[in-house]
């Protein structure tokens, strides 16, 4: 099932599934616990982020040939952050260069496969991990490096955590459809060009050990996205280095789930 977040023509927001003719049936009731899908159908104005999340987490480093692109070792446990959550965005919003970043801007892409969890979860095992999961989706881990590397006191989150800075979606694919979270093909293209072609098998760590991982001693609450980390290709490691400047148009895309189209734009003030 895909489960998307949308505005219609009536200016209301729903949630819902079978998309179909840019329309779609309307889900009643809490996607985290007890839902029905009803017979009524909707015109989908406006794609939004399939949720709202509760919180972002996020894994570093998660990539081999991402860690050996940055001159990093293997780490041995998941590197984690957060991002703010008012950086979410949806599938096809803009992504604003902050204009706290106008002068050396910097601003990089990350592809990655995304998670949503559906339950409570506390010190799970890392064979029922999986089970936690409410579904997949596409993201991008936007990234201001100047900030990452220099305005953040030596922490990640402020040059991941501005607006815009999480776009993702389509749609929340279930796990029924996904055999394998750690088998699919992951992408992204900046304006067209194809800057990271890779295959989630290259996690460091799957996506059952970052769930488990995250759940030690700490209650992960439903609506929490993770983002898994990205695959190698990323600007900051190109000579030249490649940035996102405003016009360019940014493609994610994710075997199985579908993609994120986002044009970049200045914030404005």
């Amino acid at each position: 099932m895909q489960i998307i977040r949308f505005e219609s023509d009536d200016n209301k927001i729903y949630t819902g599934c079978d998309i179909d003719d840019q329309k779609a049936s309307v889900i009643k009731g809490d996607i985290y616990s007890d839902f029905s899908i009803s017979s009524k159908r909707k015109s989908i104005k406006k794609l939004l982020p399939p949720i709202l999340p509760t919180a972002i987490f996020c894994i570093g480093l998660n990539y081999r040939l991402h860690a050996k692109e940055t001159g990093a070792q293997l780490p041995k446990n998941p590197v984690v952050f957060m991002k703010n959550i008012s950086a979410a965005t949806g599938p096809l919003d803009d992504i604003q260069i902050p204009t706290s970043c106008i002068k050396t801007p910097e601003v990089d892409y990350e592809a990655e496969l995304a998670i949503i969890i559906k339950k409570p979860v506390k010190n799970v095992a890392l064979e029922d991990a999986l089970d936690t999961v409410l579904g997949y989706t596409c993201a991008n881990d936007v990234s201001a490096r100047r900030w990452q590397k220099h305005g953040g006191g030596g922490q990640w989150v402020k040059g991941k955590s501005f607006d815009t800075f999480c776009p993702f979606g389509p749609w929340i694919v279930t796990p029924d459809e996904i055999e394998d979270p750690n088998s699919l093909d992951i992408e992204c293209r900046l304006n067209g060009d194809t800057m990271q072609k890779s295959n989630t098998s290259d996690m460091i760590f799957s996506v059952a050990q970052i769930i488990s991982y995250l759940s030690q001693s700490t209650t992960i609450v439903p609506g929490t996205l993770i983002l898994t980390g990205t695959p190698s290709g990323v600007g900051f490691t190109r000579e030249p280095p490649v940035y996102l400047s405003s016009g360019d148009v940014l493609e994610t895309k994710i075997e199985k789930i579908g993609g994120l189209k986002n044009q970049v734009t200045l914030e404005k003030e």
